[in-house]
């Protein structure tokens, strides 16, 4: 029997989605408490791997089981052996042809900015803090340019595994809520550290380092030493995956809220 799950957690004291040897993990953490509710070794495969510190509000999996329990005890079974900053916001039962990854046809991400002269303290680590004024206009001005499918050598990360550089980005908006921006990227798929280096070189534009165009020539280069620094993980959330509709499975992205107190709310909302 397979399961798909929506997952969401904070990666704030993870080193990243992937199981290891010699450190803590999502994964690991994921495997353990689920097969605690199987009886059985089980393994799971995510829709997209994220790094050290990385969060998602509506990450997917999906695990082969062998034996049959109501998709509540799946759900309710699971959290209880899970630590509170993950947990489980769905469970569907799919077919052997579903797979978390391969089936995917979009991902989104959300990167959340607080821009401000003072660094925040209730919501550190869940964001990132950029004390320069960042101009949102030139920002999106920029963003738009890398729209549709290109080469992103500039923007992979040095340790990335895919097979190639070439992604289709479906849309890039950015939102000012008072001291804080919302950068919200969509794609078919991206590659390593792909968003937090799209981001770092947006910064660099919205602080006027660098000229609106100057995005044009980066992605041209295809020469990662040509963009932008890479932004912290602290406020970038994996925010949805889209699955074709015979798969019955929530595809509405969940964005994470930033009040002006610092706090968190999941908020659901259509692409």
């Amino acid at each position: 029997m397979r399961l798909a799950m929506g997952i969401e957690y904070d990666g704030g004291r993870y080193h990243g989605w992937q199981r290891q040897s010699h450190c803590d993990s999502v994964q690991a953490r994921l495997e353990k408490a689920i097969a605690r509710v199987a009886d059985h070794p089980i393994e799971v495969v995510c829709a997209g791997r994220t790094d050290r510190g990385v969060h998602a509000t509506n990450q997917v999996l999906h695990v082969d089981v062998d034996v049959e329990r109501p998709l509540y005890g799946w759900q309710m079974g699971t959290i209880q052996h899970l630590p509170r900053d993950i947990t489980i916001l769905w469970v569907r039962a799919v077919d052997e042809t579903f797979h978390a990854r391969f089936s995917a046809t979009a991902r989104e991400y959300r990167y959340s900015v607080v821009n401000r002269s003072a660094r925040p303290a209730i919501s550190a680590g869940r964001l990132t803090w950029w004390y320069r004024p960042l101009d949102v206009a030139r920002m999106q001005a920029a963003a738009n340019q890398l729209l549709g499918e290109h080469d992103f050598s500039s923007f992979r990360g040095k340790d990335c595994q895919a097979h190639t550089p070439v992604r289709t980005i479906e849309s890039i908006v950015l939102r000012r809520d008072g001291d804080y921006l919302f950068i919200d990227i969509r794609a078919n798929a991206f590659l390593h550290h792909m968003v937090r280096n799209i981001v770092g070189s947006l910064f660099a534009i919205g602080s006027g380092e660098r000229p609106v165009d100057w995005l044009v020539e980066v992605l041209a280069a295809r020469n990662r030493e040509m963009a932008g620094i890479t932004a912290p993980a602290d406020g970038l959330y994996m925010t949805g995956v889209a699955y074709p509709a015979r798969f019955g499975l929530p595809t509405a992205p969940r964005r994470p809220l930033f009040e002006q107190v610092g706090g968190f709310e999941g908020g659901a909302e259509s692409c």
